[in-house]
């Protein structure tokens, strides 16, 4: 049987047994077709294991995305279980051979100094630049991701306390202290600037734009755009950036990974391990800088 034979009844098993989309199909399809051109005499019923590990090699010396290869693997590895189910072959050719090893990329953060830079660009004389003040100042403080930010409402805000009530991912609630700068931020925020933008108007939301409208996440992501051009930070910067920094600075002064953990409201302690790399690489930046034979 042919190569493209057997690609189309793979991927009609797929959607008769599992239901995915053509989209999916059709990444199954060009990740065997892929494959199939690294065997310019084989059909893919014939492949060993040898012809596996030779075509992740070549990929390797090409330069292409270990990612792209480990999705290739997964797919050929989908397809020989297949093959064999159908008896159509005996031995799985990808068998024994480890997924390559996919490096989570380290997500842009920013120095305390830019940081700064940053806090110190809204000009607070202004309504708009005070509203935009205390977003900035209170993401930084609390590692709220954006959604969590724009969705806030005024119940969910306790100044006297000194908390934010957020509901998170799946409906989790946490408590996540604001702290004073934060906190003295939003209070003028919500005494003079939220006041003269609803002029009246009812809205539940704790930042709102100049229409009275709860503030979205396309516009508070424009927001940060704006203030990033107008400063010299060079670090790529977006709403997360900021939830970054607030992990990345807090370990690097000591805190508690499972703190940092609750504080950013992770369901796994894994995903908030990759910003110890972050404070390391830090670490290592300020030897090198600083001590005599960095």
């Amino acid at each position: 049987m042919q190569s493209r034979e057997i690609i189309d009844l793979f991927t009609d098993a797929l959607w008769v047994e599992n239901g995915l989309s053509e989209n999916t199909l059709s990444a199954y399809a060009s990740d065997l077709r892929i494959f199939k051109k690294s065997l310019p005499k084989k059909e893919l019923h014939e492949v060993v294991r040898l012809d596996v590990t030779d075509f992740l090699a070549q990929r390797y010396d090409e330069g292409i995305s270990t990612r792209s290869s480990a999705r290739i693997l997964s797919s050929l590895r989908r397809f020989y279980t297949y093959l064999i189910r159908e008896k159509q072959l005996e031995l799985d050719p990808t068998a024994l051979i480890e997924l390559p090893r996919i490096g989570r990329p380290l997500p842009d953060s920013l120095s305390e100094a830019d940081i700064n830079t940053l806090l110190e660009a809204p000009e607070t004389s202004s309504v708009l630049g005070a509203r935009d003040k205390a977003m900035i100042e209170l993401m930084y403080a609390t590692g709220l991701r954006v959604s969590e930010l724009v969705g806030l409402t005024m119940n969910q805000v306790n100044l006297r306390l000194g908390v934010l009530r957020v509901v998170g991912k799946g409906n989790k609630e946490r408590l996540t202290p604001i702290g004073e700068e934060a906190a003295f931020y939003l209070d003028v925020y919500l005494q003079d600037s939220r006041r003269a933008l609803l002029s009246e108007r009812p809205c539940e939301h704790v930042f709102v734009t100049n229409r009275a409208a709860g503030m979205t996440r396309q516009a508070f992501w424009h927001i940060i755009k704006r203030y990033a051009k107008k400063t010299d930070i060079t670090v790529h910067l977006s709403p997360h950036t900021l939830r970054h920094a607030f992990a990345t600075h807090l370990l690097n002064h000591g805190a508690d990974l499972r703190v940092v953990q609750l504080l950013l409201g992770h369901s796994d302690l894994s995903t908030t391990q990759i910003y110890t790399h972050i404070a390391n690489e830090r670490l290592k930046e300020v030897h090198s800088t600083f001590h005599p034979r960095g």
